[in-house]
């Protein structure tokens, strides 16, 4: 009998194995952060497959966070003059639809995983107050680059990470073969390693809200 795994069925997660939750947060009892949702992803050479939709559905998350009375964190990569990441450019600028309002936090990083070399930490622990709301409610920009190092950053400091599938997008990059891998499996892909090991995956706002 083949050792090896039908091509068509899953693994059991990791999360599976050990025995962590599965169970989706309220976004009531979450705090939410938002990642990268920089102008540089929209337009130019950085520009992301589906940035408008996944923006969009940023948007729902923090009116809907907002309406939770869920704390909400701004993050933003800064890559400093003359970068696609500049933050005191316009490319570089939170996205409008998303734009924090008086009183949201700001964490600037250099770094995919938010968490590294910043006080994202610390603000977490000053938002959750006095506790215990251990659950973050991640969206942004790139899938497989920020969003996902941030949910492994966030698993390995204590926290329990959700990542909102639709509120995020990544782009179509070169394969070790040669290929192109596109977004959309690239994209995949990245949940499915948060969901994995480091977070629960939520196809939708609406399964945070409803």
């Amino acid at each position: 009998m083949s050792m090896e795994n039908d091509a068509t069925s899953a693994s059991a997660t990791l999360r599976t194995v050990i025995g962590l939750d599965d169970a989706l947060p309220k976004l009531a009892d979450s705090i939410v952060v938002l990642i990268d949702y920089q102008n540089t992803y929209r337009e130019g050479v950085m520009a992301l497959d589906g940035a408008e939709q996944a923006l969009a559905a940023g948007a729902r998350l923090l009116a809907a966070a907002r309406t939770a009375g869920a704390p909400v964190v701004h993050v933003v990569n800064d890559g400093g003059p003359g970068t696609p990441y500049d933050i005191r450019a316009e490319i570089g600028a939170i996205s409008a639809p998303v734009a924090p309002a008086e009183g949201e936090r700001v964490v600037v990083k250099t770094f995919p995983d938010a968490f590294h070399g910043t006080e994202l930490a610390t603000v977490l622990e000053e938002l959750d107050g006095d506790g215990p709301r251990r659950d973050l409610v991640l969206a942004g920009f790139m899938t497989h680059m920020c969003v996902a190092f941030t949910a492994q950053g966030a698993f390995r400091g204590g926290w329990r990470p959700t990542v909102v599938a639709e509120a995020c997008a990544t782009r179509a990059l070169p394969g070790p073969d040669g290929t192109v891998v596109p977004a959309a499996q690239l994209h995949a892909a990245a949940l499915a390693t948060v969901g994995d090991l480091y977070g629960t995956v939520a196809a939708r706002v609406a399964d945070l809200t409803g």
